[in-house]
């Protein structure tokens, strides 16, 4: 499917969209809510309507959950009213679910649906009645609990995160099963290409309020930027009042003769109204990455690998090469072996079959998507410097540990707390920070997306597509992906892999059935290539090889590629002293030019070893 356009708001209309007045079945009117000391709500209308399918957008932190739970009757308001239309059924799946009972069938059908009904949901998400309650993965709790809100049967379903940890099969399942419910949906959801597919309303939640728009999140970037633009000039306009009126009321002497009270409660007033606005207005994420040395120009080269566990088999006879600068997405169902594939292609995990080669001078960077690397009992501050004292190395230079948290939207406050107590989005901006600090010139990111707002995901894009290293994404964002890959590799799960050049929509469009196993001729389609059934040679001859001269070159740049980096670094670590070039400037000019001889040379052997390697790869 092909990443969703920015169409005219106005050709985004969908049957549930609002084109003529009707009672919502649920809503609110003028709700406040407090958290100690912070105002989330101040004001909130909102309305769902019968059959309406809404998403509701906001910053992390914003109080998205919370406002969810408080439309489910879970929190009561401070002030406003909650209304809901008698007899009304809900179904709430939270960002975490809790899988309780012995089997997922007796969990599903805790809520009163009908066996047959829990079984048929199960069946639906891919999961057996039978199966254990205990012990699932994240993607089995997710449809355990996603098939529990269906088989109920509900008049209003909401969804908080359900894409987290689904593969894009079982989001497609989700976007049908939506589609064909009769049930209203109110969404809380990253995953811009699931939104586009399914919402006809949405709800954006900032600064305390809801502002509505009437049709899909195909145009909720258009529309938002127009709203933020009006703000940005709204403020500018207070901005010139204040100043104006500040120069008259102390400058002006007419002004001072007929100076009163009236007048000051009014330029006080502007001016509260200016802090007000500018106190609401979110401070930026700062993300950053260092692509630290140059690696050289192979990353990575995989021949003929095949891995299995026991009877199942996750890799046969696949082969890539990427290439420094490249941006390889990986995708697959759960479980299908995308991180066997990554920890192969980076030496962590032996092929039974089929060999690995490593490129020069990497710096890898593995930011994990179960989150492992986070101790729970372990506090912010702690988790930032696990070698202890108060400052973090970032690229380079030491930064006090909460000035670093700060740029990541923590506040001093939360520096003492445990990782246990951070929502799903903070524990990932804290593991994107732990990463971020270190220099990387390969970066492998396993599920980055999850839990991250819009704007977070729209930053990182924006960094990920001027990082000058190599990228390995593994992701179910289908829309993420699209923006960022050059290449994907899909994994079926049950051995095959395929690698197509482009992103999701371009292997969709190479690859049809490939996931789905529709293909049945068990070969990959769309350009992916096999190596050819060995064929018995004739006795007495000899396979091609390389000539003489060709095979000397190519030990030549092997040596260089072992040791041209070393000796850059060193140039470089020389040339850093700021008063070289006015106590020996002939050093400079000499350690200059044998800098780029040095850098030329490396560059050379890359090409020549990649075109040699393929000539020999060619003749075999």
């Amino acid at each position: 499917m092909p990443p969703p356009s920015k169409p005219d708001p106005r050709a985004t209309q969908r049957p549930d969209a609002r084109r003529t007045a009707r009672p919502p079945i649920v809503g609110l009117k003028d709700v406040r809510l407090q958290d100690g000391s912070v105002m989330l709500f101040d004001g909130v209308d909102l309305g769902i309507e019968a059959r309406a399918r809404a998403c509701l957008v906001g910053r992390n932190g914003a109080g998205k959950s919370t406002l969810m739970r408080l439309i489910a009757g879970e929190v009561e308001p401070d002030g406003g009213r909650r209304f809901v239309q008698p007899g009304l059924r809900f179904a709430f799946v939270p960002q975490e679910p809790v899988i309780n009972g012995a089997r997922v069938l007796d969990y599903v059908a805790s809520g009163g649906a009908a066996e047959y009904e829990a079984e048929a949901a199960l069946d639906r998400f891919g999961l057996s009645p039978t199966k254990s309650a205990v012990g699932l993965s994240g993607g089995e709790i997710r449809r355990a609990a996603l098939a529990k809100a269906f088989a109920e049967a509900p008049d209003l379903i909401l969804l908080d995160e359900p894409t987290n940890h689904l593969d894009i099969a079982a989001i497609e399942t989700l976007e049908e099963a939506l589609a064909e419910s009769r049930a209203a949906a109110l969404i809380v959801s990253h995953d811009r290409a699931f939104l586009a597919r399914i919402t006809g309303v949405c709800y954006w939640l900032a600064h305390r309020k809801v502002r509505t728009l009437e049709v899909g999140f195909a145009a909720f970037d258009d529309w938002a930027e127009k709203v933020e633009a009006e703000e940005a000039e709204k403020l500018r306009r207070l901005e010139k009042a204040i100043e104006r009126e500040t120069y008259t009321f102390y400058r002006s002497i007419t002004a001072q003769r007929t100076r009163n009270e009236g007048r000051a409660r009014a330029l006080d007033a502007m001016r509260q109204q200016k802090a007000a606005i500018l106190k609401d207005q979110a401070r930026p994420l700062e993300l950053t990455i260092d692509a630290g040395g140059a690696s050289g120009r192979l990353v990575a080269e995989a021949k003929g690998l095949s891995k299995s566990f026991g009877a199942r088999i996750v890799l046969s006879d696949f082969s890539t090469r990427i290439v420094r600068g490249d941006r390889v997405a990986v995708v697959g169902p759960n479980g299908a072996g995308k991180t066997t594939l990554v920890r192969t292609l980076l030496g962590e995990i032996a092929p039974d079959a089929g060999s690995v080669r490593l490129g020069t001078n990497l710096q890898v960077v593995y930011l994990d998507q179960a989150r492992d690397e986070l101790k729970s009992d372990a506090t912010l501050w702690e988790a930032l410097t696990p070698n202890g004292g108060d400052s973090v190395l970032v690229r380079g230079r030491s930064m006090h540990v909460a000035a670093y948290a700060k740029e990541f939207l923590f506040r001093d406050s939360q520096l003492r707390q445990p990782v246990s107590t951070l929502s799903g989005g903070e524990r990932n901006r804290l593991l994107l920070a732990r990463a971020l600090a270190k220099p990387a010139n390969l970066l492998v990111l396993d599920e980055p997306t999850n839990d991250l707002d819009m704007e977070t995901l729209d930053l990182l894009e924006d960094v990920l597509a001027d990082y000058e290293g190599t990228l390995i994404l593994v992701s179910h964002d289908r829309d993420f992906i699209d923006r960022l890959a050059t290449s994907t590799i899909a994994l079926d799960g049950r051995g095959r892999a395929v690698e197509t050049p482009g992103g999701w929509s371009d292997f969709l469009t190479q690859n049809p059935g490939f996931l789905s196993g529709s293909d049945q001729s068990g070969a990959p389609r769309g350009g992916a290539k096999l190596p050819a059934p060995s064929a018995a040679k004739p006795s007495g001859v000899k396979a091609a090889k390389l000539s003489f001269k060709d095979q000397r070159r190519l030990e030549e740049c092997e040596r260089q590629m072992a040791d041209l980096p070393a000796e850059i670094r060193r140039l470089e670590e020389a040339l850093t002293d700021p008063d070289l070039f006015a106590r020996r400037p002939a050093q400079f000019k000499t350690l200059t030019s044998a800098l780029d001889a040095a850098r030329a040379a490396l560059a050379a052997a890359e090409e020549d070893w990649l075109a040699l390697e393929e000539r020999r790869a060619s003749l075999a």
